[in-house]
């Protein structure tokens, strides 16, 4: 499966922005999909992930209450909803499926990165 993500941006601080990944692939619907972030000079971490039905999602502790994963396989489009961003939310997004449940980025297959810049 190819995914590619967009919709990043520069924001202010407690603004809102939705990333999307979309995916090419006849078994997309079958994958759990999350989205990373790296921040600048740092490793890459886990911010959500999405089970393929839709019914089960995971977050990060700090994005909790303000993100939120959702899917539309019949459009093979994950999307994460960002809202009160913060300036320590900037980093590159990426989004990656893999074929099971895991909050650690060793997913199968991984798109490119959307940049997010949060300012103060």
């Amino acid at each position: 499966v190819q995914l590619q993500a967009s919709g990043g941006g520069l924001v202010q601080a407690g603004d809102s922005l939705r990333l999307s990944c979309a995916a090419s692939g006849r078994t997309f619907s079958s994958y759990y999909i999350g989205w990373f972030r790296q921040p600048q000079g740092k490793e890459r971490e886990f911010v959500a992930t999405i089970s393929w039905s839709g019914g089960g999602t995971y977050y990060a502790d700090s994005v909790k209450g303000r993100f939120t994963i959702s899917r539309n396989n019949a459009k093979n489009t994950v999307y994460l909803q960002m809202n009160s961003l913060k300036p320590e939310d900037t980093a590159i997004y990426y989004c990656a499926a893999d074929s099971t449940l895991q909050t650690t980025p060793s997913y199968d297959y991984w798109g490119q990165g959307t940049l997010v810049t949060v300012s103060s």
